[in-house]
């Protein structure tokens, strides 16, 4: 695709003007699968190799130690549809890695995965990190994933609304994070409090949200003067998703994240019968 407009440079190439030197110093692992389910764990990497201009002894010995890596080789011989979600993820990663690219790019890596693999996962990458000294970028709806990043970008509809690590963006809160549930209008409670008290309080949905230093002391105080008006309260620490709305003004929110609530939802229910 020809950009409508400005620059990416990685490791020194233009994307727009040297796309194929481009290419053989990044690796991607695309959201969507591209492993070749048919064919074994060797055979997906061989051909991988072949696609980097990779061929011969040099080649079999590369896909010897990229599996061993990810820590397959002893399935190497077996058919991709026999694994298990998180291994053809591994895969998938093996691939990316597989012609030793200086930037590794991760489309949501961690979708359909559980929780064990997500974790693995997380490890290995924190892994290359460090000891391969490869950059990694990823993209995530999760914000428990984006805490773990060294450098973190937040995006909302397409601009940049927050740059920085995960503990300078939560530093802008302005202390404590308070959330009320309304008991009826939560437009009106957020008035009533902000001429009462001289807050800022923003509404969202049935809740007002609230940043305020020592949380924990004004709670009592705005209960007392709001009897009956409110339903619950709760107090944290600033999180990331905080940032996120007080950047943008609204909650944040995902696919993945709606699934897996409709999914506890169904759970739930299934109980209950």
């Amino acid at each position: 695709m020809v950009p409508t407009a400005g620059r990416a440079i990685v490791m020194g190439c233009d994307a727009a003007q040297d796309p194929a030197r481009l290419r053989r110093q990044i690796g991607v692992v695309f959201q969507a699968q591209s492993v070749d389910l048919k064919l074994t764990a060797y055979e997906n990497l061989w051909h991988q190799g072949h696609l980097y201009g990779l061929h011969g002894a040099a080649l079999k010995k590369r896909v010897g130690e990229i599996l061993a890596r990810v820590g397959l080789a002893d399935r190497a011989k077996e058919r991709v549809e026999t694994f298990s979600g998180g291994m053809q993820r591994r895969i998938e990663l093996a691939k990316g890695l597989l012609h030793h690219p200086g930037v590794l790019l991760l489309d949501e890596p961690t979708t359909g995965l559980d929780p064990g693999a997500r974790r693995d996962l997380w490890q290995y990458l924190q892994m290359l990190r460090d000891e391969e000294q490869v950059s990694v970028l990823v993209t995530t709806h999760l914000m428990e994933e984006a805490e773990r990043c060294d450098r973190l970008a937040i995006m909302n509809e397409g601009n940049l609304v927050a740059l920085g690590t995960p503990a300078e963006l939560k530093s802008e809160i302005g202390g404590d994070v308070i959330m009320l549930d309304a008991a009826h209008d939560a437009g009106l409670l957020a008035e009533h409090i902000r001429a009462r008290f001289h807050v800022e309080a923003a509404v969202l949905g049935n809740q007002v949200r609230i940043e305020r230093e020592g949380g924990h002391r004004f709670v009592p105080d705005v209960v007392e003067a709001f009897p009956g008006e409110i339903q619950a309260i709760s107090v944290s620490k600033p999180a990331l998703e905080d940032v996120f709305i007080h950047r943008t003004g609204h909650k944040f929110w995902s696919e993945e994240r709606e699934a897996s609530s409709e999914e506890t939802k169904k759970e739930t229910k299934k109980k209950r019968r």
